[in-house]
């Protein structure tokens, strides 16, 4: 498990250099088009970028919840979620988070934050009305995983940097269509670069949300195994894993940026969406479970 974490963490740097380099890709596109090969533009779009992604840093956590509609309470708002997030909070030796309840039919959890310090968990009514509390309390216990494990603080930051990368891209991208590229210098005229580079900007978005789809995924069985670790009843997050999948439904307010907070995906199945899914197959989720189970 330590060795899992401590892997974990060493990705998150290589997650972050893969970002860096596509946004400095788009940068030297931008650059080479619109300025003929400019330091200025190159280094405008990087620096510009990073201070997006600083400030998301500190305000994702906020934004996650207010896109999610969800409301902050207390132990009497809810005694039964509150002091379930609490003990597992005090068996982990952790901070206790701020608890938020979202009012949705459809049953579903997350966790955000920039660090144990700072972290927020959350329930959906639908997910309230249909778990027991041995279930309740796995399904909590794999939020708190994440925040143990730090997963909360890289997928703040895998958020901001893929916005950013679509924002860039985008902005490029009009640039392109009603700018039609830097016509007043050597480069302007090269139609072959133009075409490379709106193909680059086109790619980079769909590349950034792969990655962040493939991290998310090992996260989750991270997350999942820590949970099972916490209480010691793999089989009661199984449980609750097999409810999501027979009960899950989409949910009324959906933002492909935060999908991959959930323990569940919170959107339509679809062909496309299976693709860029930032959750694994649920089956393959209960059947890891089910191999933990039998080593207690």
């Amino acid at each position: 498990m330590y060795r899992a974490i401590a892997k974990n963490k060493r990705n998150t740097v290589f997650i972050i250099l893969l970002f860096l380099i596509i946004i400095a890709g788009l940068g030297f596109v931008a650059s080479y088009i619109w300025g003929g090969g400019s330091w200025g533009i190159f280094i405008g779009t990087i620096v510009g970028s990073l201070i997006y992604v600083a400030i998301q840093y500190f305000a994702a956590s906020s934004q996650a919840v207010a896109l999610a509609g969800g409301r902050q309470i207390t132990k009497a708002d809810d005694p039964r979620l509150y002091r379930t997030v609490e003990n597992l909070a005090i068996t982990n030796g952790m901070p206790m988070p701020k608890v938020y309840i979202i009012d949705d039919p459809a049953p579903n959890a997350f966790a955000t934050g920039r660090d144990p310090d700072h972290a927020i968990v959350a329930a959906t009514t639908g997910l309230l009305a249909i778990m027991d509390n041995a279930e309740l309390e796995g399904v909590m216990a794999h939020e708190l995983g994440h925040v143990k494990n730090y997963d909360i603080r890289v997928s703040t930051i895998v958020f901001g940097l893929v916005v950013a990368i679509g924002f860039i891209a985008d902005i490029l991208l009009r640039m392109s269509f009603f700018g039609g590229g830097n016509r007043n210098n050597n480069n302007g005229g090269n139609p072959i670069m133009l075409i490379l580079g709106l193909a680059a900007m086109i790619i980079a978005p769909l590349a950034a949300s792969l990655v962040q789809a493939a991290v998310s995924r090992e996260r989750e069985y991270l997350a999942d195994a820590t949970g099972a670790m916490t209480t010691r009843h793999p089989d009661a997050l199984a449980s609750a894993l097999q409810k999501l999948g027979e009960y899950g439904r989409p949910m009324k307010r959906q933002n492909t940026s935060m999908a991959h907070l959930w323990i569940s995906n919170p959107a339509k199945p679809s062909a496309m969406s299976r693709l860029f899914s930032t959750h694994p197959p649920l089956e393959e989720r209960i059947a890891r479970l089910g191999r933990i189970g039998t080593s207690f």
